[in-house]
């Protein structure tokens, strides 16, 4: 199979998204620091770049954050590459693979407040180049956590508020906001 990788911009300027004819991982994974791809083949090649200081992965595509300093006209074609050889070389995205379907816990309204994350707003999300992860629900409050180029992107605020808490709200009355949780 031929691995062909494409571009696409995310609303964060910081981030690329890297798209690939194959399916790369279930789910997500998140690497915010080079200590962090510790376990992550994958991720700690990419971080041997001096211009990369975060990476995403989710279904077929990896959110590469680049460095301040570093203009993406100048990287992109390197990056692109580089994620060509890796996928096309199998790299492992993680070093132990134990992959399962998500199973949401708490009461009624919780795991109703998950499923509706995970079915409706995580692929919006994704193709973003970004995660939502759901961490608590207390008092009508719904915390979430972005990753990806969803963290410290300028619009997740508006996303998070007209997007998410508009969709919960009328799908479950007893959510009156929703939070993200900073990382």
């Amino acid at each position: 199979m031929t691995i062909n990788v494409y571009t696409e911009q995310t609303p964060n300027p910081a981030t690329m998204k890297f798209m690939v004819n194959k399916l790369l991982i279930n789910g997500s994974e998140d690497f915010a620091t080079k200590e962090s791809a510790e376990h992550s083949p994958f991720a700690k090649e990419l971080f041997k770049f001096n211009f990369v200081s975060g990476v995403f992965f989710a279904s077929n595509f990896v959110t590469i954050t680049k460095t301040d300093d570093a203009d993406w006209a100048d990287i992109e074609a390197i990056l692109k590459e580089f994620v060509k050889g890796a996928v096309e070389s199998e790299l492992k995205i993680k070093e132990a693979a134990a992959e399962e379907a998500p199973a949401f816990e708490g009461t009624e309204t919780e795991i109703k407040i998950q499923q509706i994350l995970h079915d409706y707003v995580r692929p919006a999300v994704e193709q973003d180049g970004g995660a939502i992860t759901y961490k608590s629900f207390d008092e009508g409050v719904v915390t979430v956590e972005l990753r990806g180029s969803c963290s410290g992107c300028p619009s997740s605020t508006i996303t998070l508020k007209s997007g998410i808490q508009n969709l919960l709200q009328r799908m479950v009355p007893e959510v009156t906001d929703v939070v993200s949780e900073a990382l």
